[in-house]
């Protein structure tokens, strides 16, 4: 497909023919390297509208509990296991994504109408069966929600609970809002996705499960690590959405992942990811002195790389659209079979400085050749 135009010469292009053929058309025209059968056909039912397209439970509600799950794992092996705080503390977040998600569509559709991302999106606006301030009072209502969990997790945790509700807030509304110095403007968003699932949300699930349990917040450097693998394919997801969007996100301006650097780039960057999340158990177990129960997770690898076989090879949105919702599966599979293994691991020995860990059990191996 050739290049886009500038931004005024998509807008007379859509223009042209968006009342005569709709939104849905419009998309499959402008972008037909994207569609192999023709244009989506929209979702006409607001429920549905709203479940598939806006609250995404099969991205959004996978994605949040990863990162949790691993933080509950740790928190087992520790003895500190709080459910009411890590089960408060996951709707929080998801709350908090979701209301990202909302906020980022709330974006598209206002700011750039002329942009067929989501031509459901657009065509449910023309039959006004979805308004732009159902979208915003969502928004709102989802971090309104968030909040209430607040006084309880103050009551336990105190700063620390506040700061990491900002920390949050302030990462999933920036993604899309802030203007020049929102996340996708500046083209920093896999890398705060990265540290935000891998190691933010992690360590704050530990930290408000300790407090409570125990009466101090003491998070350990376990808490820290753990969680890479788990950030590396929530990132991934991320970088689906953008190989996916990049002609759409070319059109509006944002600096993401292939735009900035390639097509290319960004698979390099997915394959490089995934293949850190399933190396990090091996090193868990070996350096770490983890049960082997860690490499349970490698169970998920036949669909990782299934995933990462497809993004390789194929530019087509029927291919790649589909892959969002399985990798977010995948991840949380991953997450919950990683908190296993941590959960069976021995408490004495997870302390231990991972070169410490290390040499011991490459001692013993060379004991058991000698």
């Amino acid at each position: 497909m050739a290049p886009f135009g500038t931004l005024t010469a998509l807008s007379k292009v859509s223009l042209i023919f968006i009342n005569e053929c709709g939104p849905e058309e419009v998309a499959y025209r402008l972008y037909p390297r994207f569609y192999i059968s023709g244009p989506a056909v929209p979702h006409s039912k607001p429920f549905r509208i709203w479940v598939d397209l806006l609250l995404y439970p099969t991205h959004t509600l996978p994605t949040a509990a990863a990162p949790v799950l691993v933080g509950v794992g740790l928190a087992i092996h520790d003895h500190v296991f709080a459910p009411l705080p890590a089960f408060l503390g996951f709707m929080a977040s998801w709350l908090i994504h979701v209301s990202g998600v909302l906020t980022d569509n709330y974006v598209l559709l206002s700011r750039y109408p002329e942009v067929p991302e989501h031509p459901e999106l657009l065509a449910a606006l023309r039959k006004a069966t979805l308004k732009l301030r159902m979208l915003r009072l969502a928004a709102t209502g989802c971090i309104a929600a968030a909040l209430l969990t607040g006084p309880y997790l103050w009551q336990f945790a105190g700063l620390g609970a506040v700061a990491l509700g900002c920390i949050g807030i302030g990462a999933s509304l920036g993604y899309s809002l802030g203007g020049p110095l929102s996340l996708t403007r500046l083209g920093i968003a896999d890398a705060v996705f990265f540290l935000m699932f891998g190691i933010v949300a992690v360590a704050g699930t530990y930290y408000v499960q300790a407090v409570a349990a125990t009466g101090h917040g003491v998070v350990p450097w376990s808490a820290f690590v753990l969680g890479l693998p788990v950030g590396a394919l929530v990132t991934n997801v991320l970088l689906i959405d953008d190989l996916r969007d990049q002609d759409f996100d070319r059109a509006k301006g944002w600096r993401t992942g292939p735009v900035r650097l390639g097509a290319h780039w960004t698979r390099c960057e997915f394959v490089v990811l995934t293949a850190f999340a399933y190396a990090m158990p091996l090193g868990f177990w070996l350096w770490v002195s983890m049960s082997p129960a860690v490499l349970l997770t490698w169970l998920t690898l036949p669909s990782a790389f299934s995933i990462a076989r497809t993004v390789w090879r194929s530019d087509c949105f029927s291919d790649l659209h589909p892959l969002t919702p399985r990798l977010s599966t995948v991840g949380v599979l991953y997450a919950r079979l990683l908190a296993i293994g941590i959960a069976a691991s021995q408490r004495s020995v997870l302390g231990w400085p991972f070169w410490q860990s290390g040499e011991r059990r490459c001692k013993a191996w060379l004991g058991a050749a000698g």
